[in-house]
C-alpha cells in the first residue's frame, strides 16, 4: 500500500506546478496538479490529497473561492478537514486574516524560499497527524463509556429477572405441602418464562453491542498511529528539512 503523503498542487502558472512536482517528487511525496480553481476542485475528489498547496488569484476560479467550496459547501463534506496552504502574492494583513478565517492552516507571500515551504507543509502534515491522534483517543473514550453505560444498564436488568426468578422459586417453596392451586403454578411458570427469556435476550443485545465495539476498536487501531510513531517520523522530518 503507497503510504506517501499526497499534495495537490494548484497554480495558473506552469513553472510553478512543474518546479513543486519535481521537488516534492523526489522527496517523497505523491504530487497531483491543477492549472485553475475548478480543476481543482474536480482533483480533490478524484485524489483526496492530505494537504492542498492553493494559489490565491487564478482564473476562472480563486484560491478563496475554492476554500470557501471546500469548507462549506455540502457537496465537498467529505473533503472539509484537507489542510490548506494559501500562496498569494498579497503580503497584506487584511488578506492573510481572511485566509485564515476561511479555513486555510497557513499562508505564505510570494516569493517564497523552498525549504520555508517545506517546513510549512511537513508543519502543517504534522499537526494533521496529532489532531487526528487526538481525535481517534477521543473516539476509544467514547465508545469506552458508552460500553461501561450499556454494562451497568445490562446489569440491572439481569439483577430485575434475577429477582423475578426468584420470587417465582420463593412462591413454589411456599407452596410446598399445601394443596396445589393450577392457577398460581401457572402464573409462578409463566414469571419463570418471561425472566429467563428477558434475561437470554439482555444478554444477546449485550454480546452484539460488545461485537460492534470490538470492530470499531480494530477499525480504530488500523488507521490509529502510536504518538511514539509520530515523534519519531516528525524527528526525521525535521533533520530532512
Amino acid at each position: 500500500m503507497d503510504v506517501r503523503k499526497k499534495i495537490l498542487i494548484v497554480d495558473d502558472e506552469q513553472i510553478n506546478l512543474e518546479f513543486f512536482d519535481v521537488m516534492l517528487s523526489k522527496l517523497g511525496f505523491h504530487v497531483e496538479k491543477a492549472e485553475n480553481g475548478l480543476e481543482a476542485l474536480d482533483r480533490v475528489r478524484k485524489f483526496n490529497p492530505d494537504l492542498i498547496i492553493l494559489d490565491n488569484i487564478m482564473p476562472k476560479m480563486s484560491g478563496w473561492e475554492v476554500t470557501k467550496t471546500l469548507k462549506n459547501n455540502p457537496d465537498y463534506q467529505a473533503y472539509k478537514d484537507i489542510p490548506i496552504i494559501m500562496f498569494s502574492a498579497m503580503d497584506d494583513v487584511k488578506d492573510k486574516v481572511e485566509g485564515f478565517e476561511l479555513g486555510v492552516d497557513d499562508y505564505i507571500t510570494k516569493p517564497y524560499n523552498f525549504s520555508e515551504v517545506l517546513a510549512r507543509i511537513r508543519a502543517v502534515l504534522r499537526n494533521r497527524e496529532l489532531f487526528s491522534q487526538i481525535a481517534t483517543r477521543e473516539h476509544q473514550l467514547v465508545i469506552t463509556e458508552e460500553i461501561n453505560r450499556e454494562m451497568k444498564s445490562f446489569l440491572e436488568a439481569c439483577a430485575a429477572s434475577v429477582k423475578g426468578i426468584e420470587n417465582a422459586v420463593n412462591q413454589i417453596q411456599i407452596a410446598e405441602g399445601k394443596p396445589v392451586d393450577p392457577e398460581k403454578v401457572s402464573k409462578m411458570l409463566e414469571l419463570i418464562k418471561t425472566s429467563s427469556q428477558a434475561l437470554k435476550h439482555q444478554m444477546a443485545e449485550m454480546d452484539a453491542k460488545i461485537e460492534r465495539a470490538e470492530k470499531e476498536k480494530e477499525k480504530i487501531k488500523q488507521h490509529e498511529i502510536e504518538l511514539k510513531t509520530l515523534q519519531s517520523q516528525f524527528r526525521k522530518s525535521l533533520h530532512q528539512e
